[in-house]
């Protein structure tokens, strides 16, 4: 819809790596075959190589690629719902949550954090015999939302339902985050926002380094496997075992 309507689109859809093989599936570009094939579009599937929040570590940088390259809207698909998916949110301008309408005991479902981070809530595969659940969740979310604290003084999270299977309510999400822009721009807010996302990833680029820098430094990286066979053997607490590693990496010159 939205290379349709002149807007060339980038997709940066981040999949969970194995713990165990460091592997990824990388299946999203699978699932997208006729925006694979629009030539107003690109895909860029990436493994989060266990980095928390659901984002690799390079998604910032992409992004800021992909406005070079003249992409006008990027959209973020991250790994799932949990409580590291916050990182997200320090990088885009606007965090979409979007729910299946059969799952149960739903608002108990969803961590409560991650429903005050949303900007906008979209319930999908409203269509068939789940329209009347997809309703039912729209209305328990509409009420939910007036009981949390809002993120914005200017914006008011909205419930929404779509379909991509009948087309149902996809224009009215692309109106409702073409509001939250107007509205946020107009404020100052979304300028504000920015601002303090790159001080959030400078300071998130430093911790990362940091710790690459301690891992690999000659004398504390022999350490790391005896103190961890000490911690797992409960020979060494996890506490004074990291206290003997930053002590070791405090005295190297």
């Amino acid at each position: 819809m939205l290379t349709e309507r002149g807007h060339r689109l980038s997709v940066l859809a981040v999949d969970p790596s194995s713990c165990t093989s460091g592997g990824s599936l990388l299946g999203d570009k699978t699932r997208m075959i006729e925006l694979s094939r629009d030539m107003n579009a690109y895909i860029r599937p990436s493994p989060t190589s266990g980095t928390l929040g659901g984002v690799t570590r390079t998604t910032n940088e992409a992004i800021l690629l992909c406005e070079g390259g003249g992409y006008d809207i990027i959209l973020i698909e991250t790994v799932g719902v949990g409580q590291s998916e916050f990182a997200v949110a320090d990088m885009v301008d606007m965090f979409v949550l979007l729910l299946p309408p059969a799952g149960g005991d739903e608002l108990q479902g969803i961590k409560r954090g991650i429903i005050e981070m949303a900007d906008l809530v979209v319930i999908t595969k409203s269509d068939g015999d789940l329209v009347v659940p997809a309703r039912r969740i729209q209305a328990e979310y509409v009420s939910a939302l007036k009981l949390l604290r809002r993120r914005s003084g200017v914006w008011r999270p909205k419930v929404i339902r779509i379909s991509a299977r009948s087309g149902e309510g996809i224009s009215e999400m692309w109106d409702a985050m073409r509001e939250f822009q107007q509205v946020m721009l107009a404020s100052g807010e979304l300028t504000t926002k920015r601002q303090k996302q790159q001080r959030v990833w400078m300071w998130n680029l430093i911790q990362e380094n940091i710790l690459e820098h301690f891992k690999t430094q000659p004398g504390i990286r022999e350490q790391i496997p005896l103190m961890e066979r000490k911690v797992l053997s409960g020979a060494l607490s996890p506490g004074l075992a990291a206290d003997l590693l930053l002590k070791a990496f405090k005295s190297k010159p």
